[in-house]
Protein backbone atom coordinates (compact mmCIF):
# COMPACT_ATOMS: atom_id res chain seq x y z
CA UNK A 1 0.00 0.00 0.00
CA UNK A 2 1.87 3.00 -1.19
CA UNK A 3 -1.17 5.19 -1.47
CA UNK A 4 -3.54 6.06 1.41
CA UNK A 5 -6.48 5.59 -0.92
CA UNK A 6 -5.81 1.86 -0.69
CA UNK A 7 -5.99 1.86 3.13
CA UNK A 8 -9.01 0.16 4.67
CA UNK A 9 -11.80 2.51 5.56
CA UNK A 10 -12.58 2.99 9.26
CA UNK A 11 -15.69 4.45 10.80
CA UNK A 12 -15.17 7.85 12.39
CA UNK A 13 -15.77 7.67 16.15
CA UNK A 14 -17.29 10.72 17.82
CA UNK A 15 -16.07 11.83 21.24
CA UNK A 16 -19.51 11.07 22.72
CA UNK A 17 -19.41 7.51 21.35
CA UNK A 18 -15.96 7.01 22.86
CA UNK A 19 -17.13 8.24 26.28
CA UNK A 20 -20.14 5.91 26.15
CA UNK A 21 -17.91 2.96 25.20
CA UNK A 22 -15.56 3.79 28.09
CA UNK A 23 -18.47 3.96 30.53
CA UNK A 24 -19.87 0.65 29.26
CA UNK A 25 -16.45 -0.90 29.80
CA UNK A 26 -16.28 0.34 33.42
CA UNK A 27 -19.97 0.04 34.37
CA UNK A 28 -19.57 -3.46 35.80
CA UNK A 29 -16.55 -2.67 37.99
CA UNK A 30 -17.31 -3.23 41.68
CA UNK A 31 -16.52 -0.45 44.14
CA UNK A 32 -16.38 -0.74 47.92
CA UNK A 33 -18.66 1.91 49.47
CA UNK A 34 -18.01 2.93 53.06
CA UNK A 35 -19.43 5.61 55.32
CA UNK A 36 -17.46 7.47 57.94
CA UNK A 37 -19.41 8.66 60.97
CA UNK A 38 -16.37 10.36 62.46
CA UNK A 39 -12.94 9.64 63.81
CA UNK A 40 -10.86 10.05 66.94
CA UNK A 41 -7.19 9.78 67.87
CA UNK A 42 -6.32 7.68 70.90
CA UNK A 43 -3.05 6.75 72.48
CA UNK A 44 -2.31 3.06 72.83
CA UNK A 45 -2.86 3.35 76.59
CA UNK A 46 -6.31 4.93 76.05
CA UNK A 47 -7.20 2.19 73.56
CA UNK A 48 -6.15 -0.55 75.96
CA UNK A 49 -8.19 1.00 78.78
CA UNK A 50 -11.48 0.73 76.82
CA UNK A 51 -14.08 -1.71 78.07
CA UNK A 52 -17.78 -2.36 77.58
CA UNK A 53 -19.70 0.88 78.00
CA UNK A 54 -16.72 3.12 77.17
CA UNK A 55 -17.57 6.12 74.98
CA UNK A 56 -15.19 7.42 72.34
CA UNK A 57 -15.88 11.04 71.42
CA UNK A 58 -15.73 11.57 67.65
CA UNK A 59 -14.70 14.70 65.77
CA UNK A 60 -18.21 15.40 64.41
CA UNK A 61 -21.40 16.94 65.65
CA UNK A 62 -24.43 14.64 65.84
CA UNK A 63 -26.22 16.56 63.07
CA UNK A 64 -23.23 16.69 60.64
CA UNK A 65 -23.50 14.85 57.33
CA UNK A 66 -21.56 11.61 57.00
CA UNK A 67 -18.79 11.12 54.42
CA UNK A 68 -19.47 8.50 51.73
CA UNK A 69 -16.35 6.97 50.18
CA UNK A 70 -15.94 4.78 47.08
CA UNK A 71 -12.69 2.81 47.28
CA UNK A 72 -11.35 5.34 49.78
CA UNK A 73 -12.25 8.45 47.74
CA UNK A 74 -14.84 10.91 49.04
CA UNK A 75 -17.74 10.95 46.56
CA UNK A 76 -20.73 12.24 48.54
CA UNK A 77 -22.23 13.30 51.88
CA UNK A 78 -25.31 11.74 53.41
CA UNK A 79 -27.41 10.94 56.44
CA UNK A 80 -28.38 7.69 58.16
CA UNK A 81 -31.84 6.25 57.46
CA UNK A 82 -33.55 3.00 58.44
CA UNK A 83 -34.59 0.70 55.58
CA UNK A 84 -36.55 -2.44 56.53
CA UNK A 85 -34.81 -2.67 59.89
CA UNK A 86 -31.33 -2.10 58.41
CA UNK A 87 -29.18 1.00 58.21
CA UNK A 88 -29.00 2.92 54.95
CA UNK A 89 -27.58 6.22 53.78
CA UNK A 90 -29.57 8.93 52.04
CA UNK A 91 -27.27 10.84 49.68
CA UNK A 92 -27.63 14.56 50.34
CA UNK A 93 -24.70 16.08 48.46
CA UNK A 94 -22.59 14.66 45.61
CA UNK A 95 -19.00 15.85 45.25
CA UNK A 96 -19.04 18.31 42.33
CA UNK A 97 -18.77 16.21 39.12
CA UNK A 98 -17.10 19.07 37.22
CA UNK A 99 -14.10 18.67 39.55
CA UNK A 100 -13.48 15.21 38.13
CA UNK A 101 -11.04 13.16 40.18
CA UNK A 102 -8.63 16.00 40.84
CA UNK A 103 -8.79 17.45 44.31
CA UNK A 104 -10.95 14.70 45.78
CA UNK A 105 -10.14 13.74 49.33
CA UNK A 106 -8.55 10.31 49.58
CA UNK A 107 -8.80 8.47 52.88
CA UNK A 108 -5.57 6.85 54.04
Amino acid sequence: MSDMTEAPQTRAVKAGDRAEQNFDLLAGVSLRISVEVGSASLTLAELLSLNEGSVIELDRQANDLLDIFANGTLVAKGEVVAVDGRYGIRVIDIVAPERGLTGLERRQ
